[in-house]
């Protein structure tokens, strides 16, 4: 069998659903291969930065590294702006979507929201609310997606900052990836962790 004999849902037998599901679950252990591949093609979206969006993605990525941040910190801020060429609208919505079953909810919501909270630094120039953030004050998670942008996002566009390659952060994407999606252990619902550890920012420094 190398197709199912249906051709309407509802006409699938056990056999056909079977097949399917083996399938599926071999088609998303390579969900990690398919976003690193993704981010490459972020080299050719929005320009007019000083850097590609690309570069912005890998540069956010290594200033939390360095922050000595976990790894659901880190393929957060890799990922964070991974919608910008499949959904310019609503681009911090499609990261989270897609991270969401994959890391702590902390995480999933910030990047789902730093849209709003990155306004701050731009939004009076464009004719836009700067204070967007401000809806969002009722969240346990507000003062954690103010420093993710302060510290990481609105910060990551500069030319000279010495990235890590892309290449560097496949080991950590990989294995966010190969986690069992939705799990209460990794998704800790209210649960804070910080975003930066000095103890671990200096081992990482050598």
């Amino acid at each position: 069998m190398d197709k199912v004999k249906f051709t309407q849902m509802k006409d699938g037998d056990r056999e056909d659903y079977e097949f399917l599901t083996a399938h599926e679950v071999a088609y998303t252990e390579k969900t990690a291969e398919r976003l690193l591949t993704a981010m490459k093609d972020l080299d050719a979206s929005l320009s007019g930065y000083q850097i590609t969006r690309l570069g912005h993605s890998v540069q956010a990525a290594t200033r939390a590294w360095r922050d000595g941040a976990d790894e659901d910190w880190v393929v957060a801020a890799l990922l964070h702006d991974i919608g910008d060429i499949y959904a310019p609208y609503n681009h911090d919505e499609y990261a989270a979507t897609i991270l969401r079953p994959f890391v702590r909810e902390q995480c999933a919501w910030v990047v789902e929201k730093h849209g709003d909270f990155q306004m701050l630094y731009y939004g009076h120039h464009v004719g836009g609310d700067r204070n967007k953030r401000d809806r969002h004050r009722d969240s346990q998670y507000f003062d954690d997606c103010a420093e993710f942008c302060e510290r990481w996002d609105q910060s990551s566009f500069d030319p000279a900052y010495a990235d890590l390659p892309l290449e560097f952060f496949r080991p950590m994407v990989e294995r966010v990836f190969a986690r069992k999606p939705y799990d209460p252990a990794v998704i800790r619902a209210g649960e804070r962790v910080a975003l930066t550890d000095a103890v671990v920012a200096a081992d990482r420094a050598g």
